[in-house]
């Protein structure tokens, strides 16, 4: 295993905690639908959480783990939940034991032949495995327009591993025995603060303030708020487009 943890988001875990949107329960379902039985479901990269709660009304013991302390110290409990701080390349797991495995928006982060190797290990026979991700944040009218700008400004800020969640991992191998998901997305009506500080969660947010310091993100709130509409507090749809690789190990 030769990646250096690349830790983009632990300096921001309890904002990550907050403002990060919630996958929707369609997923889990189709999930543990797909698995092969519903003892133990293994969420690598687990952030704060946010997916291993889902998997915890499906399944009897989610082992949910992240590299960084700071991103488990702000995930949410749950009594089917057992979080560590560990690699995703290194579960520490029994062979054999794990019925469902995932990674929710952090396959593009890992070292992935170690990571595919200890899949192998863990998973049971015909146990699943599942790299998901979320695309471009969308959203329609004039505070849409202002989100789209922003995002393309950001272009030289993204880390390199962006353009895999671009294209829905399609770039990245899968050497399981694939099979095709159904169309998913993930919603969530929002007011102008919440979208505001879900962006101030981005990787590319982090490195632009590094960069030039704090006043691009303001004056990008700023400039959204007033494209919002008369009342900043008004909910808005924010849809992500769900992307699944997902196969038989």
């Amino acid at each position: 295993m030769t990646e250096i943890f690349k830790d983009h988001f632990s300096a921001r875990a309890a904002q990550y905690a907050h403002f990060r949107p919630v996958y929707p329960e369609s997923l889990a379902d189709y999930l543990a639908g797909v698995a092969p039985g519903h003892a133990l479901a293994l969420d690598s990269a687990c952030g704060t959480g946010q997916l291993a709660v889902l998997l915890a009304a499906h399944f009897a013991r989610v082992c949910a783990s992240d590299a960084s302390a700071a991103q488990i110290e702000n995930a949410t409990a749950h009594p089917n939940i057992t979080y560590r701080v560990a690699r995703a390349e290194v579960s520490g797991l029994e062979a054999g034991s794990v019925d469902l495995a995932t990674v929710a928006q952090g396959a593009h982060w890992l070292d992935l032949d170690a990571f595919f190797a200890e899949m192998r290990r863990v998973l049971r026979a015909r146990g699943v495995l599942a790299l998901i991700s979320y695309g471009i944040t969308r959203m329609d009218g004039d505070a849409g327009a202002v989100l789209a700008q922003f995002y393309r400004d950001l272009g030289p800020f993204w880390p390199q591993e962006r353009a895999h969640v671009e294209s829905g991992y399609q770039m990245l191998p899968f050497p399981f025995d694939e099979f095709a998901a159904p169309p998913l997305t993930m919603d969530a009506k929002w007011t102008a603060a919440q979208l505001i500080g879900y962006v101030g969660t981005w990787s590319a947010v982090k490195a632009l303030d590094g960069a030039k310091g704090r006043a691009p993100f303001e004056d990008f709130a700023c400039r959204l708020t007033a494209a919002w509409g008369d009342d900043p507090a008004q909910l808005r749809e924010i849809r992500w487009p769900l992307s699944l690789r997902i196969g038989y190990v």
